[in-house]
């Protein structure tokens, strides 16, 4: 999954009135607006769907279970990695420009995955794949401002994106699943070109250029930008290298070690860059922090849910693709249906108060999930429900207070900054579940049917899994969670 959907937010920025207006209406833009879209589907639906292909390619490039995590933690990760710089791209080229080469890269890499032979191939173009999409996700909801000049006609254009996100999330699994029962897994992936081709084409002909108004010319904050690749790419490799190469070892330490230096680096060149990728004294204020690391809690616990269901379903009870996928359906429609929840909540106890208690939800389907292991689907189906309806409720309030506490200049960084922390907890989440894994079960899942020592083996793993991940969820989103206020002036004091 590449990133995860939030309610949209309006933003009182510069990027919000853009010099030129295609349409009053949604029909009068239909193309431009289709075409973002379509970007906005294959963000949502991207790593998603791959999920449930992976036992299918492990058996097919022989790949080991580390390698399988890595096929969408590599996306993940340089998702993740290059949002805000992407958005600083963005605001000096072109929203459009960047958003038009995101797309052509991200066709383009996709159509090469006819050419891949193992799984060290398919990795490196995930991760090709996570650098283009990086110049899409920043892009795509600011540029529906550029189509349309009444606030309600804004509102409905993002709620429709909102919609076709989340239904991507619900139907795609299902529509892999079955499509895997025909066809190659290859398929999954060279779907996002001939979509990326009528997406450029609707950008092209429909979305306004950028003038030179709307553009910095401030420069690029380039070595902060190549910090944070390092911090977060040498993190997660650590942990995977941790099991692989032992704790101790010298290439884990290294990485270890590497991963902090470059957080300081970051943090160093940040104070004293005339021009910084993000003012760091945005991250004092207590609702930005806090949700910030909600955020980030709350994506390690989808993450590991979606990844170990899909192998539970698949390796451990033997489900077909198809199966599976309708097996995750409790989780995805859950997200769907449970959004007025959060709005009630919220007018209700506030942000704060809401947030605990979506955090508890997660913390308890997480359990129900540890405990569901052995003890058939509608547990899961239960622990998947409640899950998914806490999840849904911070990422939507998160999102919300966070972007309401920055200060008004900077609106924009704070969706920035909301899409790199789930973009972070994805990959930690990824990373930290294969580890736990490949320690506990083993490093590559045998194919056929389990051995009843093995299999209690694997059910051990995935138990193990889900509390830790509990705990995680806990101290994280929990310290997040109750450090978020109500307003901005709150913050700023």
């Amino acid at each position: 999954m590449s990133h995860t959907t939030t309610e949209p937010v309006a933003s009182p920025s510069r990027e919000s009135a853009p010099a030129t207006i295609v349409g009053k209406t949604i029909g009068q833009a239909w193309l431009p607006f289709a075409a973002l879209c379509l970007c906005f589907f294959v963000e949502m639906v991207d790593n998603t769907v791959l999920t449930i292909a992976l036992p299918t390619m492990g058996r097919d490039l022989h790949a080991s279970t580390t390698q399988l995590q890595w096929v969408t933690g590599a996306y993940s990760l340089m998702f993740g990695s290059l949002l805000l710089t992407s958005g600083s791209l963005a605001d000096r080229f072109g929203r459009r420009r960047v958003l038009t080469v995101g797309l052509a890269g991200f066709g383009l890499v996709s159509a090469l995955v006819w050419l891949v032979q193992d799984a060290g191939q398919l990795i490196a173009l995930r991760a090709v794949m996570g650098m283009f999409a990086a110049c899409m996700a920043p892009v795509t909801m600011s540029l529906v401002f550029r189509l349309f000049d009444d606030e309600k006609v804004r509102m409905r254009a993002i709620s429709i994106m909102v919609i076709i996100g989340m239904s991507a999330m619900a139907l795609g699994p299902v529509v892999a699943g079955g499509a895997l029962e025909s066809v190659s897994w290859h398929w999954l992936l060279f779907v996002n070109t001939p979509i990326a081709a009528f997406a450029i084409l609707g950008l092209l002909y429909g979305v306004p250029k950028d003038t030179a108004e709307d553009l910095h010319t401030t420069p690029l904050d380039i070595p902060a930008a190549l910090a944070t690749m390092a911090a977060m790419g040498l993190g997660c490799y650590a942990l995977t290298s941790g099991v692989d190469n032992g704790w101790t070892s010298p290439v884990t330490l290294a990485c270890f070690v590497g991963a902090a230096l470059a957080v300081v680096v970051f943090i160093l060149r940040e104070r004293r860059a005339a021009h910084p990728m993000i003012d760091l004294a945005v991250l004092t204020r207590p609702t930005v922090r806090g949700a910030a690391l909600a955020q980030l809690g709350s994506s390690v616990a989808m993450m590991a849910a979606m990844f170990m269901l899909i192998l539970h379903f698949q390796y451990a009870l033997g489900w077909s693709p198809m199966k599976a996928g309708l097996g995750n359906l409790p989780f995805v429609v859950m997200m769907i249906v449970s959004s007025p929840v959060s709005e009630k909540l919220i007018a209700r106890f506030g942000h704060r108060v809401t947030c605990m208690i979506a955090t508890a939800s997660v913390v308890l389907g997480t359990l129900v999930l540890a405990f569901g292991v052995e003890h058939g689907y509608w547990v899961l189906a239960v622990g998947m429900g409640l899950m998914a309806m806490g999840l849904r409720i911070i990422m939507t309030v998160c999102a919300v207070a966070l972007i309401e506490a920055m200060p008004e200049d900077q609106t924009s960084m704070g969706t920035a900054l909301n899409d790199v922390s789930q973009e972070l907890g994805t990959s930690l989440g990824t990373a930290v579940v294969g580890t736990i894994l490949a320690a506990l079960v083993a490093k590559t899942l045998p194919d056929g049917l389990w051995s009843a020592d093995f299999l209690e083996s694997f059910f051990h793993g995935e138990r193990v899994i889900y509390l830790v991940v509990a705990a995680l969820v806990a101290v994280i989103s929990g310290y997040g969670c109750n450090t978020l206020t109500n307003s901005r002036a709150a913050d700023e004091h």
